[in-house]
């Protein structure tokens, strides 16, 4: 078996215990008029599956002329996942790529090695108020992965599957589940999905995952006799028969899972890796600042400014 905090053979089973393993509570706060729910890694649980940091963004209103500015800044160890319901970011690799990130495409970034990218919404999306709904994950690397070269992938939202029946509407957008599987090769095993509920409808989760989560995005579902709001991550044990079904006004949910990894990571600001070697090359390489000849590049057509590597 796979490292998972969760599995103690002196933990009960069965009836013993609720089918959720942990509740998550995200973290608010507040950038300027921008709030963010950061519900990974938190202190009761550093990862469900490969899923290491998970972000709600917003919703958030934007006035003509605002928007977001996320400087280039690098990341190692891990794949980046932003997944929106309204709006759009304008995204920038060292690679080369240059385009917009819109809602329900799939943008698989791999850092790897070292990769350096900005966000923003300029030119076009600043003439108009604009809504800002989504959510940003990154996903950790297995140890066999950690140093594989960057990459991007885009994938459209006619690319995924979808699954529609028993008043459940759900996009599979990482990775494999219920049967169908996304068009995206991936460094472990992985589910992510975006499911709509009516009003008291149920959706399962798949298992054949070992990790499984639930995070609730609008309204509210209940489960193991509890209801739980929106803003709520539920965490499941393995190998449990588990469903949620909507409340009273429906709900909308991201499923989340896969193989638990190969130990626990380190993080430190953009950076995952299994060892704090790894993240101290990689701080050294960022404060070097070699652009031309060092780890690092900044985007082509994003290279007036970049995010400074905090102090500590």
């Amino acid at each position: 078996m796979s490292w998972n905090p969760a599995l103690d053979p002196t933990i009960p089973i069965g009836d013993a215990v609720d089918a959720i393993d942990t509740v998550i509570v995200p973290r608010a706060r507040d950038l300027g008029g921008f709030e963010v729910r950061r519900a990974l890694p938190s202190a009761a649980r550093q990862m469900v599956g490969p899923f290491i940091f998970f972000d709600q963004m917003g919703p958030a209103e934007f006035l003509t002329g605002q928007g977001i500015d996320v400087r280039p800044h690098p990341h190692i160890g891990l794949g980046t996942v932003t997944y929106l319901m309204k709006g759009k970011m304008h995204h920038r690799d060292s690679l080369g790529t240059d385009l917009w990130i819109e809602p329900g495409a799939v943008n698989w970034m791999l850092a790897g090695q070292g990769i350096t990218h900005s966000e923003r919404t300029d030119g076009e999306a600043r003439k108009a108020p604009l809504t800002l709904f989504g959510l940003q994950t990154w996903l950790a690397l297995p140890k066999d992965r950690e140093d594989d070269p960057a990459g991007f992938v885009h994938v459209a939202r006619t690319e995924l599957p979808e699954l529609e029946g028993e008043g459940k509407q759900v996009r599979l957008i990482l990775g494999h589940a219920w049967g169908e599987r996304v068009p995206l090769e991936m460094p472990s095993e992985v589910f992510y999905a975006d499911a709509v509920l009516a009003p008291g409808a149920a959706i399962p989760l798949p298992e054949d995952h070992e990790d499984r989560g639930v995070y609730v995005l609008e309204g509210e579902v209940s489960c193991a006799g509890q209801v739980f709001e929106a803003g709520r991550m539920l965490v499941f044990r393995p190998g449990d028969h588990v469903s949620v079904r909507a409340g009273a006004q429906g709900a909308r949910v991201m499923l989340l899972g896969g193989a638990t990894m190969d130990g626990p990571r380190f993080i430190w600001w953009n950076f995952v890796a299994s060892s704090k070697d790894r993240i101290d090359a990689a701080k050294e390489a960022w404060r070097a600042g070699d652009w031309a000849h060092g780890r690092f590049r900044l985007p082509p057509g994003d290279q007036g400014e970049f995010i400074p590597a905090p102090e500590r």
